[in-house]
């Protein structure tokens, strides 16, 4: 049973399990299926409590797809909603990401 397979296993148990949700996510993306992915990944910022990790990495694999101005988009989006929640954290490093991107892809 592949990886996939046992986190899959696990969300038809659970299927509002934010980190197995997650984990799907990130598997997907290794897995170079960018769509169900980014998907995945949106899913998870819709929730009542979007979750913050998810802006991140959805933001990082868009720029990895060439696809910059959406991944300004979630970085903007996950940097007002981590300090919603209070995490300065998660906010600085998406700041920082956010700089990184420059005038890439504009």
């Amino acid at each position: 049973m592949t990886r996939r397979e046992k986190i899959e296993t696990m969300l038809a148990d659970d299927p509002t399990d934010t980190f197995l949700r997650y984990s799907l996510a990130m598997e997907l993306d290794k897995e170079g299926d960018h769509d169900a992915s980014l998907t995945r990944f949106a899913e998870l910022t819709k929730d009542a409590t979007p979750y913050v990790p998810a802006y991140f990495m959805a933001a990082q694999q868009l720029a990895r797809l060439d696809r910059v101005n959406e991944a300004r988009t979630y970085l903007r989006d996950g940097i007002d909603q981590a300090r919603a929640q209070g995490d300065a954290h998660a906010a600085g490093e998406m700041s920082e990401f956010l700089a990184s991107l420059g005038a890439a892809g504009e």
